[in-house]
């Protein structure tokens, strides 16, 4: 097993073992995707990525963690979405989509415009919805706790969106249960302090998840795969633990998921996380090896001898990488020859190609 083996998923087999990580553009009207996702997206299919993932695309306009995210709560949205998907797929990339709900993160402001919450004058809204009325921080407004309808509404809401994301074409979908977005509000016992059957013991913290995952795979393919990323660990003694996360893994495999995409985080503001080169790839190893789950691994991935060695130790099936794409493309072609490994370049970039 190494980095260039192509792996099989369910009805997909992947090229290699390099995925495009979801990175938010802030550059969608009304959630429609444009040219500039076309571009950026397209980019890493002719770059060589096995995997090119859209940014966390909404399941409601009120999921979006900025006015400008990318969205598929309505069927407009979709053929944009199915041009891009043409364009990854004619690359020989899978196309995959990240499904999101940004709960009480939501309604924030471009980075370079200053980020931080944002109201209805700036393209923001009033309410947000939470496990419990905890805001993220003093400066985020208080969220709404969901009632049971407004849970039912948000499963509704993933289950619609998948059924959108196979109408434009996607292979793979993800299930953004990570960074303090909904999903991992619901997990993490700092953002839930819900006394009914989704807050409290750690069966009924997981149950949101449960649904969705089991809400989408009603209508996504049982050909195509299904991830969920999840953040292994809120680095707080009062958080979501790695410990839950591998029993969670066991119950997503139970339930039809194909691969944990690893990350941490972002629960709770001012916690210090220990970064460094590929930090996550002991959390990706362990929640493998004791649940039995494939998993991707993101975080500080920049080298090809460093990719190389979590596949090959099997501490993770697949790295997901994101800004080293932003600065390098087409770094999975670099990579292949750094490594020895021969791969397809596009036939217009063949001149470019270094001889061996």
């Amino acid at each position: 097993m190494h980095l260039f083996e192509s792996l099989p998923l369910r009805g997909v087999t992947l090229r290699n073992r390099i995925v495009v990580s979801p990175m938010c553009q802030y550059s969608s009207e009304d959630g429609f995707a444009t040219d500039w996702h076309l571009v950026h997206l397209g980019q890493f299919a002719a770059g060589g990525a096995a995997v090119v993932l859209t940014e966390a695309t909404a399941v409601t306009a009120d999921g979006r963690i900025s006015p400008q995210d990318l969205g598929i709560w309505k069927d407009e949205h979709v053929d944009m979405l199915a041009r891009i998907a043409r364009f990854v797929m004619s690359q020989g990339a899978v196309c995959g989509m990240q499904l999101a709900h940004a709960g009480r993160k939501a309604s924030t402001g471009r980075p370079w415009e200053g980020g931080g919450p944002v109201g209805v004058e700036a393209g923001g809204w009033t309410h947000l919805a939470a496990p419990s009325a905890l805001p993220f921080d003093e400066h985020f407004q208080t969220p709404d706790a969901l009632d049971d309808a407004g849970i039912a509404r948000v499963v509704a809401a993933f289950r619609c969106a998948a059924e959108r994301a196979l109408a434009a074409g996607m292979q793979v979908l993800e299930l953004h249960a990570a960074h303090g977005y909904l999903l991992h509000e619901f997990l993490s016992p700092i953002a839930n302090v819900r006394t009914d059957a989704y807050g409290g013991a750690f069966e009924n913290r997981i149950r949101l998840v449960l649904d969705v995952v089991a809400g989408v795979r009603e209508v996504w393919p049982e050909r195509l795969p299904l991830l969920v990323r999840l953040s292994v660990t809120d680095w707080r003694d009062d958080g979501w633990t790695p410990d839950e996360s591998v029993a969670l893994a066991r119950r997503l495999g139970e339930s039809g998921i194909d691969a944990i995409d690893c990350s941490s985080g972002g629960v709770a503001p001012k916690v210090q996380i220990p970064m460094g080169p590929g930090y996550h790839a002991a959390f990706a190893e362990r929640i493998r090896r004791e649940s039995g789950v494939r998993t991707a691994v993101v975080g500080l991935i920049t080298g090809a001898t460093q990719a190389d060695t979590i596949v090959r130790s099997g501490q993770a099936d697949m790295v997901v990488m994101a800004r080293e794409l932003l600065r390098r493309p087409h770094w999975p072609l670099a990579a292949a020859h750094e490594l020895g490994q021969e791969v397809r370049w596009p036939p217009q970039y063949l001149r470019a190609k270094p001889r061996a």
